[in-house]
């Protein structure tokens, strides 16, 4: 029998030597039955016969009995741990089981890949035999073969693809240090200006970068020459005041989609109130975001709610190509639902022409999934109005109940369906002036029922699509402020965020649903992307985050500090295979003719794919352990 000792580097003993419960000893298991498990286990089974015959001579066997140690949360690692027979129960830091491993499971792996220390704790649910690789000679099988560097990189990214123009951000499309003007300047000034710079705008500034307008060389030709103007006059007289702008973090696509819907050919880039640069159609090329451009182009031209339909029956095969082509999920779903945020735009516009001119300001909000943008293959509406204080109720009653219904029903023969808990913009309920919007978010966070938890979690997550913009403003601040500052409702939001579980089965790894037409399944939208949506939006409260976009509000939270570095890039890796796993099944789907949804049968994944589910799923339920003990942090 041969000890193997090492460092415990758990708090208040570092560099004390200590023994593992058992010692790791060569049993009477010979290095060709190793071999010969090592051989139906993945990823060994996919190494040259040489590596695995090495391999078989390098891991260690180590028995354990009934309820012995493996390692402690905190514990120097002895090596990556495969199971050879037996029961493991995986704990995290509060003590709560998270998973039980057999054979052919590994772990470890995540402490090796971060310090080497324990993120868990490890015991024996019943007497096991493990094989034990030294951490020298893990990574160095990762570094050698890629099938094992795969197989350990619990992110679960694809190789990545090739810089398109839908996913490449505006700060790297736009030209930085724009030509400018000042508002006094002279048509014929600017046009030299524009002339011996070779460019076909300028934006005028205050000489703070502070953004006043833009003038085109359409703007030369249309209001000075085609209206006899004088060449004195100011390009303050013909400028377009207050253009549409997006901030450096845009992408490739919303550049497009504005461009399309607004029929505009110059977008200025403004961060922090400065003008940073700007992005013309010569600067674009349509290669990749052409098919969802052209759409968000032809349904701002629609006259009708079944034209635009005609083009929203292609979502399915733009989601399809954009999940082959390997678009990350959060650009997939940031495109999906730029097109339903143009229907609802082109909805309110032909709803307009119908009504005429709304009596007084309005707001149209999506919650949900579009509010978030994070629209999949499958999705209802939820949308709000919100109405001036000024509005009477006939008003409301006559003309916003219209506007309403038309958006709606226009929103359901689009295939954006009635939303099956009522709410939109119909139910008089959610078609208010902002004095009682505010008394509704008063409310809820006062007095945090279980009603008012879940229609705060949903009116959390509003984000404007039409109308005037400045109505939500100040109601946002003001609403997230106070309920950060209410420990009570944020103690109920917290406890609301645990409601949906991942589907970890302590026995069989993951959990399906037991009964009905989908039995045998996983709720990937249920089980899967809320729980992480859910845990994102009490981070955001926490945080006083202004983000909407679930990923968007954990990478706000990493640089708030409310989630430690280490916490965030688990559960962002986490949420990421989940999310890209949902998305890849509906894509599947489509592809097999069928109608897309988020039941995902376990059995349709290989080994590999379960594997790493299974860890997201771990993660995330570990978080939830950690948020709902009053931490929410990951170390």
């Amino acid at each position: 029998m041969s000890a193997f000792r090492f460092k415990n580097f758990l708090p208040g003993s570092a560099g004390q030597d200590f023994s593992f419960q058992d010692e790791v000893e060569r049993m009477p298991m010979t290095p060709d039955e190793i071999l010969l498990f090592l051989q139906s286990v993945h990823p060994y089974d996919a190494l040259p016969f040489e590596v695995q015959n090495t391999l078989a001579e390098e891991f260690m066997v180590w028995d354990l009995e009934e309820g012995a140690s493996v390692y402690k949360l905190g514990q120097q690692l002895p090596g990556l741990i495969l199971i050879y027979d037996g029961v493991i129960e995986i704990r995290d830091e509060h003590g709560a089981p998270v998973s039980h491993l057999k054979t052919r499971n590994s772990f470890g792996e995540r402490g090796l890949l971060r310090d080497g220390l324990a993120v868990t704790s490890a015991d024996a649910s019943q007497a096991s035999t493990l094989l034990l690789l030294a951490p020298q000679a893990f990574h160095a099988l990762r570094s050698d073969h890629k099938v094992v560097a795969r197989f350990f990189d619990r992110t679960g990214k694809r190789d990545a693809p090739r810089r398109e123009l839908a996913t490449t951000r505006a700060e790297t499309l736009m030209a930085a240090n724009p030509y400018t003007c000042q508002p006094n300047t002279t048509v014929r000034e600017a046009a030299v200006l524009m002339r011996d710079k070779h460019v076909s705008s300028l934006c005028i500034t205050n000489g703070e970068d502070s953004l006043k307008g833009i003038i085109t060389v359409r703007d030369l030709s249309g209001k000075v020459l085609a209206e006899g103007r004088s060449y004195d006059t100011p390009v303050s007289d013909i400028m377009t005041v207050s253009p549409f702008t997006l901030t450096p973090s845009a992408i490739g696509s919303d550049v497009l989609h504005l461009m399309m819907e607004r029929r505009i050919g110059h977008v200025p880039i403004v961060s922090g109130g400065r003008l940073v640069g700007i992005i013309t159609q010569t600067d674009l090329t349509r290669y990749q975001a052409v098919n969802s451009a052209d759409m968000v182009s032809e349904i701002a031209r629609a006259g009708t709610p079944e034209e635009m339909a005609a083009v929203t029956a292609r979502i399915p095969k733009l989601l399809v190509q954009l999940v082959g082509g390997g678009s990350r999920h959060e650009v997939v779903t940031r495109l999906i639902t730029d097109i339903a945020d143009t229907v609802t735009r082109r909805l309110l516009a032909l709803a307009e022409e119908k009504l005429g001119p709304p009596p007084v300001p309005y707001l149209w909000l999506a919650c949900g999934s579009q509010g978030r943008q994070e629209q999949t293959g499958v999705s209802d509406q939820d949308n709000c109005l919100f109405l001036d204080d000024a509005v009477t109720d006939p008003q409301r009653d006559g003309y916003f109940t219209e506007l309403a219904n038309f958006v709606c029903d226009g929103l359901n023969t689009c295939g954006y369906i009635y939303c099956p808990g009522d709410m939109m913009a119909t139910n008089p309920r959610w078609n208010q002036p902002i004095r009682v919007w505010k008394e509704y978010f008063e409310g809820w966070i006062a007095k945090p029922d279980p009603m008012a938890q879940m229609l705060a979690s949903v009116m959390f997550d509003l984000r404007p699509i039409g109308g005037q913009m400045a109505l939500f403003e100040n109601l946002q601040d003001a609403t997230l402020d106070a309920a950060a500052r209410n420990s009570i409702f944020v103690a109920h939001m917290v406890a609301n965020s645990l409601k949906h579980q991942p589907p970890l089965s302590l026995l069989r790894g993951l959990a399906t649903i037991r009964s009905g037409e989908n039995k045998n399944t996983l709720d990937m939208k249920h089980n899967g992307v809320v729980p992480v949506v859910d845990l994102a939006r009490v981070y955001a409260l926490r945080g006083k985050i202004g983000s909407v976009n679930t990923r968007a509000r954990l990478v706000d939270a990493r640089e708030a500090g409310q989630l430690s570095a280490s916490g965030a890039g688990d559960l962002l890796d986490a949420y990421d295979l989940i999310a890209e796993t949902r998305l890849q099944h509906q894509a599947n789907l489509i592809k097999a003719g069928s109608a897309p949804d988020n039941f995902l049968a376990p059995s349709s994944l290989s080994d590999f794919e379960r594997s790493h589910l299974r860890d997201a799923f771990v993660v995330v339920k570990t978080m939830q352990s950690a948020i709902g003990h009053g931490s929410g942090m990951l170390s």
